[in-house]
C-alpha cells in the first residue's frame, strides 16, 4: 500500500459537522453526465453553507454509474471544491476487491473520506462486515464512514460491530440510517467522542443530533441547502428552539421527498427549480403524475420553490 496513502488513515479522527449533501448527479437528456450543471451545484452547496459533498451515494445514482464515470464524478467534486469544502467520496460496493479500489481512486482524485454502504444482497455475518471495513480502512487508503442502510441493502451491521470497528484508526464514522432513533441514542453512548455519527434520514435528524449526532447526510440539502445548514447549525449550538422551527419548514421536504424510491423525487424537484435536467437513469423512472403534485406541494411548503 501506498505509504502517503496509507499515513491519511493512521491514527486520524476527522470530524466534519453539520449539514453534508448526498449530492444528485444531474445528467443530460441522452443519459450523459451533466459535469456543468454538477459543478454548479456545488458552487450552491459551497455558498449555501453545506459542510462537505457526498458525492455518488446512492441519491448520486451509484449503482447505475460505470467505473470511470464514479471516478469521474468524485474527481470533479474534488476539483469544483477546491479545499473550500471537502468531499466525502460514496465508493462502497458489495464486493470489498472493488471497494478498495474505488476508495483508492477517490483517495489519489483528493477526496477527504469514504462513505461505505454496508455490503449489499449477499448478506455477510457480521464476522464478514467487520472484516470488509477493515480491509477498507487498512487499504483503501482513506478514512472510512460506515454507512448502515437495513432498508435498503438487508444487511445490518450490528451495534457491537461498529463498536469494533470503531476501534480501527481508519474507521472515523456511522452514517445511521436505521430510522432507530433510540438504538442511535444508545450507541452515541457507547462511541468514541471523536467518531463521528450522522443521521442518514432527514425526518430523524433533528432527534438524533438532540442525543449527540453531529450532523446529517442529507437529500433534503439537495433542495434546501441554507435552510438545513442553519437548522443542522442551531442544534450544534444548542438553540432548540431555531432548529425546530427550521426543521419545522423543512418536514414536507423530509416527509415527500421519499413519496416514490429516492433519488427520483428529489431529482426532479431540482430539474423544477431549474439547477439540473430531470433525466434519470433505469432502471429508475421519472415521478408519475401524483408524485410529481407531491413533490411541488413540499417545495412550496417550505418555500424553497413557487
Amino acid at each position: 500500500m501506498d505509504i502517503a496513502l496509507h499515513a491519511r488513515t493512521e491514527g486520524i479522527r476527522r470530524m466534519i459537522t453539520g449539514s453534508l449533501v448526498a449530492v444528485v448527479t444531474p445528467m443530460t437528456d441522452d443519459g450523459a453526465l451533466d459535469l456543468d450543471a454538477y459543478r454548479a451545484l456545488i458552487d450552491w452547496h459551497v455558498e449555501s453553507g453545506t459542510a462537505a459533498i457526498v458525492a455518488v451515494g446512492t441519491t448520486g445514482e451509484s449503482p447505475t454509474v460505470d467505473v470511470d464515470e464514479h471516478v469521474e464524478l468524485i474527481r470533479v467534486a474534488v476539483e469544483q471544491c477546491a479545499g473550500r469544502i471537502p468531499v466525502v467520496a460514496g465508493t462502497g460496493a458489495n464486493s470489498t476487491g472493488e471497494a478498495i479500489h474505488l476508495t483508492r481512486a477517490a483517495a489519489e482524485a483528493g477526496a477527504a473520506m469514504t462513505l461505505q454502504v454496508a455490503p449489499y444482497y449477499n448478506r455477510p455475518t457480521q464476522e464478514g462486515l467487520y472484516r470488509h471495513y477493515r480491509a477498507i480502512a487498512e487499504e483503501g487508503g482513506l478514512p472510512v464512514i460506515l454507512y448502515n442502510v437495513p432498508g435498503r441493502t438487508v444487511a445490518d451491521i450490528a451495534d457491537d460491530t461498529v463498536m469494533r470497528l470503531a476501534e480501527l484508526p481508519g474507521v472515523v464514522g456511522l452514517k445511521d440510517a436505521t430510522g432507530d432513533v433510540g438504538r442511535g441514542a444508545a450507541l452515541l453512548g457507547r462511541l468514541p467522542e471523536d467518531f463521528a455519527v450522522y443521521s442518514g434520514n432527514d425526518d430523524a435528524a433533528l432527534a438524533l443530533m438532540a442525543v449527540g449526532a453531529h450532523g446529517v447526510i442529507s437529500v433534503t440539502a439537495n433542495v434546501a441547502p441554507a435552510e438545513m445548514a442553519r437548522m443542522c447549525a442551531a442544534m450544534l449550538a444548542g438553540d432548540l428552539a431555531e432548529a425546530n422551527a427550521l426543521n419545522r419548514r423543512l418536514m414536507p421536504l423530509h416527509r415527500d421527498l421519499f413519496v416514490e424510491a429516492n433519488p427520483i423525487p428529489v431529482k426532479w424537484a431540482l430539474a423544477r427549480m431549474g439547477r439540473c435536467g430531470e433525466a434519470i437513469r433505469l432502471p429508475l423512472t421519472a415521478p408519475s403524475d401524483a408524485a410529481r403534485e407531491v413533490i411541488t406541494a413540499a417545495l412550496r411548503a417550505a418555500g424553497v420553490a413557487p
